[in-house]
């Protein structure tokens, strides 16, 4: 089976460079070693590896940090209320920038080893996450300020573009990137807490979110050619806003779908717009997890939805719940090969389902 096709805001089919069948990850796993990391992803997940994030590595190596660190003509250091805006790149700036040189390294160590696969994906802090993740210079958040959130928007969009050529330079392979975006629905509810702790940041519109969402968008396809994932894995991820933006792939976690945002996800899904379905748990589970026990919310969703189990083979892709951080190495690595043998049943579902 080949590639699936989605359908862009103009209507024209497009073809996302992922195969049919395949799993990925979130982004995150255990461990401080970037070279074991990216092996691992390579051997669970040949087909739609993903740049291992390794968050155990301390500061900088969080999604605020190291999306930071790819920023062009900004820089940030680290105080005790968080990242704030600094006037140059100091240590805390440079760290983070070491560190996502030495997660390249790794991963052309890898390809030359393994060869290179189809398609690799990477993941950075969409642009809500990132602004509500770093402090201006008085302290308040960037969000809070038009201007410098444009600018963080125009930096972010080139430092990506930046990111994805080096990317391609040293692997030699197609590039996809998905854009993390957990704090989305906390900026529209207006539930962001100010610094001092004693407010709330006011909400954002949901037209302004999208505007400013979709200029990155916009950035990440213009830099890789290729339809761009969203990642959303908080409860009530605001569907229509994320395909409304422009996104040609949503990362969701299958358990938080309620029926409130069936319409919404029926729509995104028949219009040609890919899921990421996240299925697999993403912490080490109390009980024994099953490649069906581990499909099933999939098959309720599709079933829910009205649409024949097919969908699953031509437009979506399997994932663990969330990042892999909070997990042990052993059920990390247990819950990628559970990804992958998911992904594998979608498209050749036992005569059992």
């Amino acid at each position: 089976m080949g590639c699936p096709q989605g359908i862009d805001q103009t209507g024209v089919v497009t073809t996302a460079p992922w195969a049919a069948g395949v799993g990925t990850g979130i982004g995150s796993l255990p461990g401080t070693d970037a070279v074991e990391a990216a092996t691992t992803v390579f051997g669970e997940f040949p087909d739609l590896p993903h740049l291992p994030e390794l968050p155990a590595r301390g500061l900088g190596a969080d999604i605020v940090g190291r999306t930071a660190a790819l920023l062009v003509d900004l820089a940030v250091e680290f105080v005790p209320s968080g990242y704030r805006v600094t006037a140059r790149p100091g240590l805390d700036h440079r760290r983070a920038s070491d560190l996502i040189r030495r997660d390249l390294d790794a991963i052309e160590e890898v390809v030359e080893r393994t060869g290179k696969p189809p398609v690799l994906k990477l993941q950075l802090a969409g642009p809500w996450t990132l602004a509500s993740g770093i402090e201006l210079p008085r302290g308040h958040r960037v969000l809070t300020d038009r201007g410098a959130l444009r600018e963080f928007a125009e930096s972010l969009a080139e430092g990506l573009t930046r990111h994805v050529a080096e990317v391609r330079r040293r692997t030699g392979t197609e590039v996809v990137v998905q854009l993390d975006e957990p704090s989305l629905p906390t900026v529209l509810a207006g539930m962001l807490p100010t610094p001092s702790g004693f407010g709330m940041v006011p909400a954002v519109t949901e037209p302004d979110a999208r505007d400013l969402l979709a200029t990155l968008v916009d950035a990440a396809k213009a830099a890789t050619g290729h339809p761009v994932i969203v990642h959303c894995c908080a409860p009530q991820p605001p569907i229509a806003l994320l395909h409304q933006a422009g996104a040609g792939a949503m990362a969701l976690d299958v358990s938080l779908l309620d029926a409130k945002l069936y319409d919404q996800i029926g729509e995104a899904w028949d219009s040609g717009v890919a899921l990421f379905l996240g299925v697999v748990p993403s912490t080490d589970p109390r009980e024994p997890v099953t490649v069906r026990s581990a499909a099933e919310p999939a098959l309720r969703l599709v079933d829910r939805l009205g649409f024949a189990r097919s969908i699953l083979a031509e437009r979506a892709v399997a994932t663990p719940t969330c990042g892999l951080a909070g997990a042990t190495p052993k059920w990390a690595r247990r819950a990628m090969a559970l990804t992958r043998d998911v992904a594998k049943a979608f498209v050749e579902p036992p005569e059992s389902w």
